[in-house]
């Protein structure tokens, strides 16, 4: 429910300030603020309403939600936002900031960043590379690690975020009641079959106070580097939550935008910082329930009076809605193995068709060359002495892989394991781990002319591993042995390992 016009203070805050050039202000309006854009100077204005999940129904209570907004965005956003300002009432009638009078409205004051920096239009661009979305999961790591502890039940948590939601009347009048009755009754049974995991997650602290809007349009480059900002400040139901629902949320976003490689990549680089591997059979879910909210949020916004895009905004929410259907119907658990010589391409398979794999957004890739790098505490791109490579060494990188591939199986999710797998009893160990947890397993092995392998390690810049022509030398003449597996040309594009995979099952 709206309550009162706030067209004065607009027009207000396109008259602070500086002048900006005449083509330099732009006015976004959301379901729930206004933005005034101009020059290096942004505002962002709560509008006066009262939704089921936010009350900014007084000038008070925007004024809060104002305050609270720059603290929780501080944490990730420090130079974008500057502060909180009252907006008053002056002797002689005129608006004015934080004046001795009537307090008439508030609004956050930002340092505007570039608009063509938002990761909703890199992704557009193409322009999300490797490099960008592994500095964007390590920061995400990092400040979920350093979010404060919510001590709670996991299972409650979601509970209560699926009762707020279904408050929400909007969604049914635009999507119609058949559909979404449909989706809430999927929700509740999905949140029936992981309370458990939910609940033991609570207990071991992986409730927080998370971003809890950590989507595309919420990031951006501040001199060059991944920045989080717009957190949920209005109601701490909705940023108290489990720091894998804070991610899925940006999951679900590159996985609805086509950008599924993307969101693989991301979870799996995220997950090297973080080991959080008891809670990836709730990925699903959690991506479906941020679909969910997707699609009632567009519902919202085009059940708005006088709005101009209604029915593509009724379209975009019916696509979330399918799309949080979808991610809510089971996927089979499975694990491939990728074997080869190194430069044989198997990490760049790996990463070419994990996100084809179990369910969304695709299988967990477990590579040797990664957990070596851990199991030293250095990064993946530090570079280890000879030393690190004994037998005796990569017998226990070995020893790692198989324990967190049969604990991932274990868990109900599908692994890519990615290791040279030369020796008879390593391919052999793999396999059991698939046995051992019940799950169909495909061994793929890469081949390549020892003169292709040692250009490829040649050619490596910046990469996990750290094999060199000598390395291929010594590889190719000790031989493989005894050889079950699939045997495939290591150039063979990765859309044919995925057809040939999609055949076999």
């Amino acid at each position: 429910m709206q309550y009162g016009r706030q067209s004065e203070i607009v027009e207000f805050l396109k008259q602070a300030g500086h002048e900006p050039a005449a083509d330099d202000l732009r006015i976004i309006p959301t379901h729930i603020s206004v933005i005034v854009l101009k020059g290096d100077q942004a505002w962002k204005l709560k509008r006066a309403v009262r939704l089921p999940y936010a009350d900014f129904s007084s000038a008070a209570l925007r004024l809060a939600a104002c305050q609270r907004e720059v603290v929780l965005n501080r944490r990730t956003a420090p130079d974008i936002y500057l502060g909180a300002r009252r907006i008053t009432r002056q002797a002689d009638g005129s608006l004015g900031f934080d004046g001795p009078g009537e307090l008439v409205d508030a609004v956050v004051e930002m340092r505007r960043f570039d608009d063509d920096t938002l990761f909703s239009k890199l992704a557009a661009a193409g322009r999300l590379d490797r490099p960008l979305l592994t500095a964007l999961a390590q920061d995400i790591a990092a400040f979920h690690d350093n979010a404060e502890v919510r001590p709670g039940e996991g299972g409650a948590n979601i509970e209560a975020i699926l009762a707020l939601n279904e408050q929400s009347t909007e969604i049914v009048q635009v999507l119609g009641r058949p559909a979404v009755e449909a989706l809430r009754a999927a929700l509740r049974q999905g949140l029936a079959q992981h309370r458990r995991r939910l609940d033991a997650r609570g207990q071991a602290g992986r409730i927080r106070l998370c971003h809890g809007d950590l989507h595309l349009r919420n990031l951006c480059l501040v001199e060059g580097r991944p920045t989080l900002f717009d957190c949920i400040e209005f109601n701490d139901t909705l940023s108290t939550i489990d720091v894998l629902y804070d991610l899925a949320f940006l999951l679900m976003d590159l996985w609805q935008a086509g950008l599924r490689a993307e969101a693989n990549w991301l979870m799996n680089r995220y997950l090297d910082e973080s080991d959080d591997r008891d809670g990836l059979p709730l990925l699903p879910y959690f991506m479906a329930l941020r679909a969910s909210i997707r699609a009632q949020v567009l519902a919202t916004q085009a059940s708005m009076p006088g709005e101009a895009q209604q029915q593509q905004l009724t379209s975009d929410a019916q696509a979330y809605l399918t799309l949080a259907i979808e991610l809510l119907q089971p996927a089979p658990v499975c694990l491939l193995a990728i074997g080869g010589l190194s430069g044989s391409g198997k990490s760049t398979r790996a990463a070419a068709i994990a996100h084809h794999i179990g369910a969304a957004p695709g299988a967990r890739i477990l590579a040797t060359d990664r957990i070596r790098k851990k199991l030293a505490g250095v990064t993946a791109q530090t570079r280890l002495p000879a030393d690190s490579y004994t037998f005796e060494s990569s017998q226990r990188v070995y020893a790692a892989l198989y324990a967190q591939t049969t604990q991932t199986l274990a868990a109900g999710y599908s692994v890519v394991a990615d290791a040279v797998f030369s020796r008879q009893d390593e391919r052999q160990a793999i396999e059991r781990c698939a046995h051992e947890a019940g799950v169909p397993f495909q061994g793929i092995w890469l081949d390549a002319d020892p003169a292709v392998l040692i250009s490829r390690v040649d050619a490596r810049r910046n990469d996990p591993s750290d094999a060199t022509a000598d390395v291929v030398r010594a590889q190719w003449e000790r031989g493989v042995g005894p050889l079950s597996w699939t045997a495939l040309p290591a150039a063979e594009p990765p859309h044919e390992l995925i057809r040939r995979l999609h055949r076999e099952d």
